[in-house]
Order: C-alpha cells, then sequence, then structure tokens
C-alpha cells in the first residue's frame, strides 16, 4: 500500500516506522503544500497535519480519489462540507478524533456507562483530561467525543471548561510534560464515585490504529468510524 502523510511531526513520524514494518511505502511526505503532490501513485491518505491545513489536505484527496484517512481535530466547522465533497466525488473517509484501538473500545464503555446512569439523580458526571504541553486545542478532541456521547445517552445538555450548571459537563483540560493523553470519566454522589479512564502509555496506538483504519477503507466507497473498522456496532 502506498501512503501520503500529510503532516510530518511525531505522528507522522511514527506512522512511517509502522508503516514500513507492516510492508507498506510512504510515497508523500506533506507538511504543508498540497498543490505540488503527485497521486498518481498514492493509494490512501493518511492526514495527521494542523486545523488550518486539514481542510484542504482532505478535500485535495477527494478530488483526486484517494481515499482519507483523519485525525487531525481542531477543523470540524468544515466536516460538514468535507463529507457532502466526499459524496460528490464518490470518496472514502474515516474521521476520528482518535484512533487508538483502545480509546474506540473505551469510546463504547462510556457509551454504555452513559445509559447505565442516565436516570439515577444521585450521580453527576466530570471529565478530565492531560496531554503533553505541545498540544494544540484544549479539551482535546477525544474529551469533546466521549462529552458528546455521554450527552447524546443521557440528561445533560452540554459540556464546559468552566464551572458548570446542573446539566452540563465539566471538562478539566490539563497540560504537562510529555503525557501521550489520559482521559478519564467520574461519576461522583454523596457516598461513592464511579471512575472509568484510559492512559495512553505512548503515541504508537494512535498510528497503528491509523494503519489498520487506513488498510480497512480500501476499495471502499462512504463515510465510516472506527466503530467499522473494528467492527463495535
Amino acid at each position: 500500500m502506498n501512503i501520503a502523510l500529510f503532516g510530518y511531526g511525531k505522528m507522522g513520524k511514527m506512522l512511517e516506522k509502522l508503516a514500513v514494518d507492516r510492508s507498506h511505502k510512504i510515497v508523500a511526505k506533506i507538511d504543508e503544500d498540497t498543490a505540488a503532490i503527485d497521486f498518481s501513485n498514492v493509494d490512501v491518505a493518511i492526514d495527521f497535519s494542523t486545523p488550518d491545513a486539514a481542510f484542504q489536505n482532505i478535500t485535495s484527496c477527494f478530488e483526486k480519489n484517494i481515499p482519507v484517512i483523519s485525525g487531525t481535530t481542531g477543523w470540524l466547522a468544515k466536516y460538514d462540507e468535507a463529507l457532502a465533497l466526499c459524496a460528490q466525488k464518490k470518496g472514502a473517509f474515516i474521521y476520528a478524533s482518535n484512533f487508538s484501538l483502545g480509546v474506540n473500545i473505551f469510546f463504547e464503555l462510556n457509551i454504555q456507562l452513559a445509559k447505565m446512569m442516565a436516570h439515577i439523580e444521585q450521580y453527576h458526571v466530570t471529565m478530565e483530561e492531560t496531554h503533553h504541553t505541545q498540544k494544540l486545542d484544549a479539551p482535546s478532541g477525544t474529551a469533546i467525543t466521549l462529552a458528546e456521547d455521554i450527552i447524546e445517552n443521557s440528561g445533560y445538555a452540554n459540556w464546559t471548561m468552566k464551572e458548570p450548571q446542573t446539566n452540563e459537563i465539566a471538562i478539566t483540560a490539563k497540560r504537562e510534560g510529555n503525557v501521550p493523553g489520559t482521559h478519564g470519566i467520574n461519576y461522583k454522589s454523596a457516598v461513592d464515585t464511579i471512575e472509568i479512564k484510559h492512559t495512553a502509555h505512548n503515541r504508537e496506538g494512535f498510528a497503528l490504529g491509523a494503519l489498520i483504519a487506513a488498510e480497512w477503507i480500501l476499495g471502499k466507497t462512504g463515510v465510516f468510524s472506527m466503530k467499522d473498522v473494528l467492527n463495535l456496532k
């Protein structure tokens, strides 16, 4: 499989290493300019760029009928526009706020716990996420996904990083050291606390999940998620 990498920072370098280990070939490494890319020998593109560059990277691939795996967060104001172009061009696309296999299982645990706790009024949910100091967005895209899944499956109406109202989920975002990513969800009452937590030990899990998604999407048309890739539906 020939892969084009958009973004060649820490994640891009990790993707390159794992791709070679899995007998794939990196045929393009792009940090900024998408206009000069030769797409003729690209089978799939993986985008871990920046919020400002992601939309152009993704749509440039759709124009060339290249499937796209995107893990860039912070650009989702244009997500629906990207999906419309994907449909128009009969493309293939997977976006995930986090491609880690463990995190995607954690997403499903979060949904099931939210459903179980939805009608137990004694508990109030809070979230905390911790990442390295170079992370550009706060809260993380993973934290937002977790919060939105709780909202969809409970009586909560919103999330906030400020003092929460009764129907809001308070998210605390910490930036310290070189932490790859830790996400905790706490349901607290006057008598006890129920907690689920995911801790990444390194970035390799994020890159591996993106590569597995890239392998899976070849030959397919449409918009998919990691639930499809991992058969979690």
